[in-house]
């Protein structure tokens, strides 16, 4: 199954769709002879076995000067980002942060992107392990992401250093060669002096529980060579293939089969990412399913009138504009608002004033042309036009809807999504924390600026694929809206999204896999679909095949069609 995408979808987004439009592009750089060969072997180091170690972490790490030696290769870099602000992209953000050990893990203190007064990068920071070295020091090593700033590109590291009890640290080596950014592509390695200070750490016992939680409660995971020993007679090469999807654009890819998350790539340009099941992933756009269409039936599970609701009562910039007043939450979710300049497939995603929407750091910035820069064209509900910039109004009429009917300073995805639904999940915590507008305000973007991990992906698509919106047989989001979104019921199917095998509907694509399939009768699979190569489809049987990639592959045929002998979904 092959999705033709235009560059849209979150393709020229914040600070990189600036400079699209005001520098000359330049050529896709070769990749030149590296010094991550002899890194990639000390970080695939990682212990062989759990034990006590002599020297215990507790306290803050603090890496205070870059040092000489540092390498910065561009791989693909046509907007020429790493020459934006002096430069700044080839140098890590400001580092302070604290960590807790708890048997051979490290856990630092804060998860999620971490605001940062780097003009380009902020932090991702992941439990990391912890082994004596046979030297009196013990060795850390810790998976860690960068991520841009005001977006959702993600570049994955690992840091690595000694440290023990009296204080004393080494230098702090790391090594970024991989990541899911179609298009900013870097290899990224150096060293830091560091500082140690040890000492208690606030909320300590919590950090412990939540991580213990975290990794007891995370599925079972095979390999895809597992997954041919459990189900003899499945072939695993069909999942994840590089017919379909470059190996060099694969970040991880998975199929989620009777409670097992069966997981492959997590590969870099240095060998094998020794940290798989933390290797941090962008949504981009999944984030219209997971964020802005859970949120939607959410409440209305708990408000069933809520998407009638219209958008211009609860957003005063649309309400200003004159023509949101016919618009309601519903039509805001299946992107059929009526107003666009061009229903051309992405047309508008992928325009040059584009930008304007992406590259605002503030609600303001933001709402301003959401709001204002397209003009009516045909009545609500009727047409569908990718924007994610509705996506963003709907995201601020649920957030003032839900501070109508509670407290204006609760914080609406705390209380509809982390709370009730991921922490009950096990989901990471990194996914406690969204994309959101650098200001007081500080609204989520809704569609897009999520980070999952392997193990998220695969717990939501249980949630939603097998067991429809509950957990412990407890309806957490509207079965009605969820059955909609996965074409169970035909008389609300959604509206065709630029083809007629395509279909969107409640924040979910479907695809209808009749011909790929060569079933009797239309076969509608519903799907997730995120900038650059990202596809969770979760399929009519039970089972979910997702990957997260970067070279804007949208093609997954193989893998249904192996899924399809398996356990055949093709409707009669």
């Amino acid at each position: 199954m092959r999705i033709k995408m235009a560059l849209g979808d979150l393709a020229v987004i914040g600070l990189r769709s600036l400079l699209a439009h005001t520098r000359r592009p330049v050529a896709r750089l070769k990749a030149m002879a590296r010094p991550l060969v002899l890194l990639s072997v000390a970080i695939a180091l990682l212990p062989s076995a759990a034990g006590a170690t002599q020297n215990k972490f507790e306290g803050r790490l603090t890496l205070t000067a870059e040092l000489a030696g540092s390498q910065f290769t561009a791989i693909s870099d046509p907007s020429s980002l790493s020459n934006a602000f002096g430069g700044a992209a080839k140098h890590l953000p400001p580092f302070d942060f604290s960590f807790v050990q708890f048997g051979n893990a490290l856990i630092p203190a804060q998860r999620g992107s971490i605001p940062s007064t780097h003009p380009f990068w902020e932090f991702i920071l992941e439990p990391g392990t912890v082994t004596d070295n046979g030297t009196g020091m013990t060795q850390a090593k810790l998976p860690f992401a960068l991520e841009e700033r005001n977006e959702n590109c993600i570049h994955n590291g690992v840091l690595s250093f000694t440290f023990n009890n009296s204080g004393t640290v080494s230098d702090v080596s790391y090594i970024i060669a991989a990541e899911t950014c179609a298009t900013f592509k870097f290899d990224m390695s150096g060293s830091w002096a560091a500082t140690y200070t040890p000492g208690k750490v606030t909320g300590r016992t919590r950090l412990i529980a939540d991580y213990d939680h975290e990794t007891t409660t995370r599925l079972p995971t095979k390999t895809f060579a597992d997954l041919a020993v459990d189900h003899p007679g499945m072939d695993a090469t069909q999942f994840g293939s590089p017919l379909e999807v470059n190996p060099a654009d694969m970040t991880f890819y998975g199929l989620v089969l009777d409670g097992v998350n069966y997981v492959g790539g997590c590969n870099t340009r240095a060998g094998a990412y020794p940290f798989c099941n933390s290797m941090a992933a962008p949504s981009y756009s999944v984030a219209k399913s997971v964020f802005a269409g859970t949120t939607a039936m959410r409440l209305a599970q708990l408000y069933p009138k809520v998407m009638r609701q219209k958008i211009a009562d609860f957003v005063p910039e649309c309400a200003a504009s004159g023509q949101w007043g016919d618009v309601t939450f519903a039509n805001a979710l299946d992107l059929a608002t009526g107003n666009y300049n061009s229903n051309a497939s992405m047309a508008d995603e992928s325009a040059a004033d584009m930008w304007q929407f992406f590259y605002p750091d503030t609600h303001a910035g933001k709402i301003a042309f959401a709001c204002g820069h397209f003009p009516r064209k045909t009545t609500p509900g009727t047409q569908w036009v990718y924007h994610t910039p509705d996506t963003y109004v709907l995201g601020t009429a649920l957030r003032a809807f839900y501070a109508k009917k509670t407290k204006p300073t609760r914080d609406f995805y705390r209380d509809l999504l982390i709370d009730p639904i991921w922490h009950r999940l096990g989901l990471h915590p990194t996914l406690d924390v969204t994309r959101r507008t650098y200001d007081s305000v500080a609204q989520p973007f809704s569609g897009y600026g999520l980070t999952l991990m392997p193990d998220d992906i695969a717990k939501l698509a249980i949630f939603l694929n097998n067991d429809r919106g509950k957990i412990l047989g407890e309806q957490m989001i509207d079965i009605g809206m969820l059955d909609a979104a996965f074409q169970r019921n035909k008389s609300n199917p959604g509206l065709p999204a630029g083809s007629a095998d395509l279909r969107y509907n409640n924040g979910y694509w479907a695809f209808n896999a009749q011909a790929t399939l060569g079933c009797p009768a239309p076969t509608w699979i519903p799907f997730m679909s995120g900038f650059g190569g990202i596809t969770i489809a979760l399929l009519p049987n039970g089972m979910t095949y997702y990957y997260v990639s970067d070279g804007n592959s949208y093609t997954w045929s193989r893998a249904i069609r192996e899924a399809n002998k398996f356990r055949p979904f093709c409707k009669h």
